[in-house]
Order: structure tokens, then C-alpha cells, then sequence
């Protein structure tokens, strides 16, 4: 029951992590079209004309289309990063990580499985659960008369391992999309300032006179496009890091904890 409703709430979250980029693109596209197209910040109240002076969203409007895609990738950057720091604050259980390894140390130092399980229900989190399951394949293992000492503890590492193998891409989950934004605006961006430029110039060559007003305007409208490119991506690139060095910090505990249990069971198991 609880492995069905765990693989339902993993299908719906899966769901809308797909859902979200196209959902942030249509949400760059009205941002593009209705608060930076807004006539007003154009002279005439005309889109179609020179941006007024020193209005910058106009500006960005004049940028072209790419310019709603970039900012749905930025929606979607800032949309992953707090679904990140959410998920991993709950993943790291309700306590301090180093003071729980220093509590399940000291329990398992005493032999005390049962108050090791207790700190687990309390802090919650991924290593509680992965620790837990190490716990419950300790207690097997004390009772298993069939199989010697190094097969017990190969048995418990095992079942650390692939407890951790089910936490781990929780973790990890949607960092991939961050990390290929981080990629790809840059790219995006300097897409769009190579169409803008292309466009500046045709316009240049079509006036068939040189305007040094129209082909600056042209040049920083189309410049637009690699700012917010750069943005964009500084910011994927920031939030990458920062929640892959809190992965490794979950991680490391979880394998902290894991050898705490491992080497307790030798220890206490020294004759067999």
C-alpha cells in the first residue's frame, strides 16, 4: 500500500515537473507581450516604433521572441531551485545532521538498536530512513544463525546501499534541468543577439543612408538577449552548486552513518 501511494506521488511529481517549463515559457510570453510590449513605453504608444528614452522593459521587448523563452527559463530556474530547497531541507529530517551521526554513534556504541531507531523516527529526513534500514538488517543479522560473521556484515552493508540507492535520486531530482539551463541560455541569448544584429543591419541597409541612432538602438535591443542569457545561466550555475554540495553533505552523513553501524556490529560481534 504505502510503495503504490509512494509511486503515485512520484508519477504526479513527475507530472508537473514536466508541466513547468512550458508553463514558465507561456508565462515569459505574457510577461514579454503585455508588461514589457506595454504601448506606453513606446513613442506613438506604438510597439512598432523606438523604445521611449531610458525605458528599459521597452527595451527588452524590442529584443524579439527569444526574449519570453529566456525568461521562462529563468522562471523555471528560480521554480526548481525553491522545489530544491524545499525537498532537501525536508530530506535532511528535522535536527542537526552531524549532532544525529553523533547520537546514533553513541547508541550504537552502547548497543542500544532500540534508542538508534527511536532518534530516527524523530529526526526523519533521508539518512534517518537509510540508517533505519541498516538498523532493521543489524537486528536480522544478530538473530541469523546460519551465516558467519563477514556474510552478516556484507548482508547489512547491502541493505545500507540500497536503501541509499532509493534516496539518493530524490535528491538529486530536477538538478538536471537546472544544470542544462545553466547550459543552454547563454546560447539562448547569444541566439537571440545574432537575429537581433542581423535585423539591425538589414534595417541599416534598407534605409540605404547610415543612421548611427537606429544601429545603436538596434545594437543594445539586440544585446538584451545575451544579458538576460547571462543571467539566467550565472543564476542556474549558482543554484547547481549549491544544492549538489548539499546532496554531498547528505551523502557523506549517510555513509558516516552507515560505517557506524557496520563497524558496530563487528565490534560486538567479535567471537562469532
Amino acid at each position: 500500500m504505502n510503495s503504490t501511494s509512494s509511486k503515485g506521488g512520484s508519477n504526479i511529481q513527475s507530472l508537473i515537473s514536466a508541466l513547468v517549463i512550458p508553463l514558465s515559457i507561456v508565462i515569459g510570453f505574457v510577461i514579454w507581450k503585455f508588461v514589457l510590449g506595454d504601448p506606453s513605453g513606446f513613442e506613438g504608444g506604438d510597439t512598432e516604433k523606438n523604445p521611449l528614452q531610458g525605458n528599459i522593459l521597452a527595451m527588452m521587448y524590442k529584443g524579439g521572441y527569444i526574449v519570453p523563452v529566456l525568461i521562462g527559463t529563468f522562471i523555471t530556474t528560480i521554480t526548481f531551485s525553491i522545489e530544491r530547497f524545499i525537498s532537501i531541507n525536508k530530506s535532511k529530517g528535522t535536527g542537526n545532521i552531524e549532532t544525529f551521526i553523533r547520537n546514533i554513534r553513541s547508541l550504537m556504541a552502547q548497543g542500544d538498536i532500540a534508542g538508534a531507531k527511536a532518534a530516527c523516527a524523530k529526526q526523519r529526513g533521508s539518512i534517518a530512513n537509510v540508517v533505519n534500514a541498516g538498523l532493521d538488517a543489524y537486528g536480522h543479522m544478530q538473530n541469523e544463525r546460519n551465516m558467519d560473521k563477514e556474510q552478516k556484515m556484507a548482508t547489512i552493508q547491502k541493505e545500507l546501499e540500497e536503501a541509499t540507492t532509493l534516496e539518493l535520486p530524490m535528491l538529486s531530482k530536477n538538478l538536471v534541468i537546472i544544470s542544462t539551463i545553466a547550459s543552454i541560455a547563454t546560447l539562448l541569448g547569444l541566439f537571440g543577439t545574432v537575429l537581433g544584429m542581423i535585423r539591425a543591419f538589414a534595417a541599416l541597409a534598407t534605409a540605404g543612408a547610415p543612421d548611427a541612432v537606429a544601429l545603436s538602438t538596434g545594437i543594445s535591443e539586440a544585446l538584451i538577449n545575451t544579458a538576460l542569457g547571462i543571467g539566467t545561466s550565472a543564476l542556474a550555475i549558482i543554484m547547481y552548486n549549491f544544492y549538489t554540495s548539499k546532496i554531498d553533505s547528505i551523502t557523506y552523513g549517510i555513509d558516516e552513518a552507515g560505517y557506524s553501524i557496520v563497524q558496530s556490529f563487528s565490534a560486538r560481534n567479535q567471537g562469532n
